[in-house]
């Protein structure tokens, strides 16, 4: 029930931040392009959970009741207006269809082993989306910083940011069990900057400036935290946070941009791995179990037989 209240917080939040965006903020992406991206993520959502049901010889998560139906489209949803939020493709629509293509497909593709005979998807969707069409699509990038406040006056260029970022802190700490998480990132990105500060010679200031942007805070909310990709014990989610600050700190000093969605892409990469040697060395452990069990019952057997 948790989990489903949070999926549905940050899908309407979403939801509500795209059309006051479109319409009062100041987006700059086209109105159709987060249509399109929310249509391809629900399709091939669908379409991959139906061929999953069929091959398992299962009835489709979807498929039970209203609310099971419901339930289901939060999860293509956020990706599919994540990715638009974050990207800026000018006009065009293929690189929105592609980023949440590769979102939803991720989720199929790159799984890893978690015990009991079950796997789990180890990229945040969303992130993944983001990082291959940057690195595929070399003319496209990120939105723009202003775009997200653009048309707001006053007060309310710190306003309307500070009320989304607490509200999401709040669903983190009672919902989703990721407020370790967020609040270690937040600090270990300070730290990171600051020793870049220190080390360059640089001003105290300027390595602290993603930290006011909107896709900083899309970031911080929606892609590190995800419940379904990271870990849930609290120190190794204080971990999985210092490793992402500590690559986005490398990316930065090799001059690599976007920082922020390579270093989560990473981390990903290498909490999987781990999980994959973890597999490996306990079914490894296991037949070395079987054979010295084996093996002197074996000699035992064999004495009997040869005394008899």
């Amino acid at each position: 029930m948790r989990r489903y209240f949070a999926l549905w917080y940050f899908t309407v939040l979403l939801l509500v931040w795209n059309v006051l965006g479109h319409l009062f903020l100041g987006f700059e992406q086209s109105h159709l392009q987060p249509l399109v991206g929310v249509a391809t993520a629900l399709g091939l959502q669908f379409l991959l959970e139906w061929i999953d049901a069929l091959a398992s010889d299962r009835k489709p998560r979807y498929a039970g009741s209203w609310a099971d139906l419901l339930n289901f489209l939060p999860p293509a949803i956020i990706p599919g207006l994540a990715v638009t939020m974050i990207l800026y493709p000018s006009d065009r629509l293929v690189p929105v269809v592609f980023a949440s293509g590769v979102a939803i497909c991720s989720k199929v593709l790159f799984r890893a082993p978690v015990g009991n005979g079950k796997t789990q998807h180890i990229f945040n969707p969303s992130n993944l989306g983001i990082v291959a069409t940057l690195l595929l699509f070399p003319s496209i990038g990120v939105a723009p910083p202003y775009h997200f406040t653009e048309n707001l006056t006053g007060m309310w260029h710190w306003a309307l940011p500070s009320l989304v970022l607490a509200t999401g802190i709040i669903v983190h700490g009672l919902f989703t069990g990721r407020l370790t998480m967020v609040l270690t990132w937040l600090v270990a990105f300070i730290i990171q900057g600051e020793v870049r500060s220190w080390y360059f010679g640089t001003s105290w200031i300027v390595p602290l400036t993603p930290m006011t942007s909107a896709a900083f805070m899309v970031f911080t909310l929606y892609m590190i935290p995800d419940p379904a990709t990271t870990p849930v014990n609290w120190v190794r989610q204080m971990l999985f946070a210092l490793a992402t600050a500590a690559v986005y700190g490398v990316l930065l000093v090799e001059h690599m941009v976007y920082g922020l969605f390579l270093a989560l892409a990473i981390v990903c990469a290498m909490r999987g791995m781990c999980f994959y040697g973890w597999a490996a060395w306990q079914s490894i452990r296991a037949s070395l179990r079987v054979v010295f069990l084996l093996e002197p019952r074996m000699a035992e057997a064999a004495n009997r037989v040869s005394a008899g």
